[in-house]
């Protein structure tokens, strides 16, 4: 883990081969846990600092007798954290490779998440406890959420009433200026096709990860952009060349959303104008 420095970032922020290495690894070695005590109790475990007890004054070891929530964790436990804690590191590291830092919360969330996967469906959960693990799954919902800020509110923010109606006058439709109007449709459908366009080579390859992303972009874009779409949409109609700026309907939206991060396959794009992405 130490020996792979960050160098070249993972196409379409997927889970990394030194994560699916040393997990997959890990996996194998938990068959040989009694001997990697025997072998690991007979040495100081490495990156693991010797503790002081302030009761008695004695120095002890990771190898003498480990404690975490109060039960002994064995040698070879302990260093299973230890090895967890240079993967994350070195995972970090590397997210620091995109230039996008959506991608870089993508990768984050990608990667936690194949841990917790190989964690909770292997015999790897023995070694780890419940807090550990809480832990991880929690820097998936994080990195979850951070994606989805860095991603999305700029798309979000064009939908925003500020500055389409005259200051102090009521919701009439002298009230609202077509042309701050036609201009935020214009940005919304630039900066979602932005989007998309950057996020078509992106992975998730966890199925209920990406189902669950999918619902998370769904449910933050759409309720917006229909209430904005059925608010001033009828501003807009009228106007000469109003497809484009009324260019997607919301199922369009949803349509060309479902259809992100299948395994680097770009999303088709339906809408009203026929125009490409």
């Amino acid at each position: 883990i130490r020996k792979d420095p960050a160098k070249n970032p993972v196409v379409g922020g997927a889970v990394h081969p030194l994560t699916k290495y040393v997990m997959n690894y890990l996996r194998l070695l938990v068959c040989f846990s009694s001997t990697l005590d025997e072998i690991l109790g007979n040495q100081r475990i490495i990156g693991v600092q010797p503790h002081i007890d302030q009761g008695s004054n004695q120095v002890s070891t990771c190898e003498d007798s480990i404690s975490v929530h109060g039960r002994y964790e064995s040698p070879f436990s302990v260093q299973t954290c230890v090895l967890m804690d240079l993967l994350e590191e070195n995972l970090e590291a590397k997210s620091k490779l995109y230039k996008d830092s959506a991608q870089a919360f993508l990768f984050l969330m990608n990667n936690h998440q194949y841990i917790v996967h190989k964690v909770k469906n292997s015999e790897v959960r023995s070694l780890l406890s419940d807090d550990w693990l809480r832990k991880q799954m929690s820097k998936v919902r994080q990195s979850h959420n951070s994606y989805l800020r860095a991603s999305w509110q700029r798309v979000l923010q064009c939908l925003r009433d500020e500055g389409i109606h005259s200051s102090g006058s009521s919701f009439s439709s002298s009230s609202v200026s077509r042309t701050v109007l036609k201009e935020r449709f214009r940005a919304f459908n630039t900066s979602f096709e932005e989007v998309v366009k950057s996020q078509q080579t992106w992975i998730v390859s966890d199925l209920k990860l990406c189902a669950d992303l999918r619902i998370s972009i769904i449910e933050m874009m759409l309720p917006a952009y229909r209430s904005f779409l059925g608010r001033f949409k009828k501003y807009i109609d009228s106007e000469k060349h109003s497809e484009k700026y009324l260019k997607y309907t919301a199922e369009d939206l949803e349509t060309i959303l479902n259809d992100l991060f299948e395994e680097g396959s770009a999303p088709s794009v339906h809408y009203r104008s026929g125009s490409s992405m």
